[in-house]
């Protein structure tokens, strides 16, 4: 089936950038959310971007125009049924992914492939509760979405080899680069990101460091462009925990115990970049 048509579901940041990506590749792309004004609002943001592409002279104004053209907006999964391909970019709740794959499964057209965005959840889970699990797959993204060159392409236990081609293509189309991965918890990015972040955590904890010395070693000493702890903060600590908590659970190691720093954080509202407050204070950023 050619994918000429794709449903991304959830309009916020990640959402977001998967529809402007794909509609930048051609793409029509509709874009669902339970509320109108979480729609209207990342359409509006979208085109600030590309208006700052216009003035840099990566695209023409015929260009902007063209891709928001291709922006449809959504409010009913319904609308599913007139797709080729559907990408879920909800939040990191497995019950809320469920119940969208369910009803994806009910009304998008019987070869239609339901891919997640899920950035730590079980894939082969997902997939049991439809009748396509073969047509069921990972698309993890990197955010910012326009920016980041890699998506994690995540095979459930069911899912097929033509399935994994469609997507290895269609992730070419948007101008990324697929790695394949089986479906453990955290995949390879965040089961190699997460207990490092847990870790710098850890050290702020057990009185090793601060935060701005921890995040100026691993970035002089290690050239990470951004440290671990300011990297927390921006992917948002209730995300960190999250992930932190799949990893420890599907794996029953202890060595992905959360910091107990990070829940109390979490428990306090200080989520990081989003919140105002994290490792770093954004409050008058």
């Amino acid at each position: 089936m050619a994918i000429k048509r794709i449903m991304v579901i959830g309009a916020g940041q990640m959402g977001g950038g998967i529809a402007q990506v794909a509609a930048e590749a051609g793409l029509e792309v509709v874009l669902n959310d339970i509320d109108r004004t979480f729609i209207d609002n990342r359409l509006a943001f979208i085109g600030k971007l590309l208006d700052k592409n216009i003035a840099k002279g990566r695209i023409s104004e015929d260009d902007k125009v063209a891709i928001m053209s291709r922006l449809i907006p959504s409010t009913d999964l319904a609308d599913a049924a007139g797709v080729d391909f559907v990408v879920e970019a909800a939040v990191e709740k497995m019950e809320i992914k469920e119940k969208i794959f369910r009803t994806l499964d009910e009304v998008a057209a019987p070869g239609v492939i339901l891919a997640s965005n899920t950035s730590s959840l079980p894939i082969t889970e997902l997939a049991a509760v439809t009748g396509r699990p073969e047509l069921v797959i990972g698309m993890h993204f990197m955010n910012p979405v326009p920016v980041m060159k890699l998506i994690e392409v995540i095979r459930g236990i069911a899912t097929s080899d033509a399935t994994y081609a469609t997507v290895k293509e269609l992730a070419e189309k948007m101008g990324k680069v697929p790695v394949e991965v089986n479906d453990y918890p955290g995949f390879i990015s965040n089961r190699v990101l997460m207990p490092m972040i847990n870790e710098a955590i850890y050290c702020i904890y057990e009185g090793v460091a601060d935060a701005e010395s921890i995040d100026t070693v691993m970035k002089l000493g290690m050239a990470h462009p951004m440290g671990p702890l300011t990297l927390a903060d921006f992917i948002g600590l209730d995300t960190c925990l999250a992930i932190m908590e799949v990893l420890y659970e599907g794996f029953a190691d202890s060595k992905y115990r959360p910091c107990p720093l990070l829940r109390k954080m979490v428990k306090a509202g200080w989520l990081g970049k989003k919140s105002g407050k994290g490792f770093f204070d954004y409050q008058n950023s």
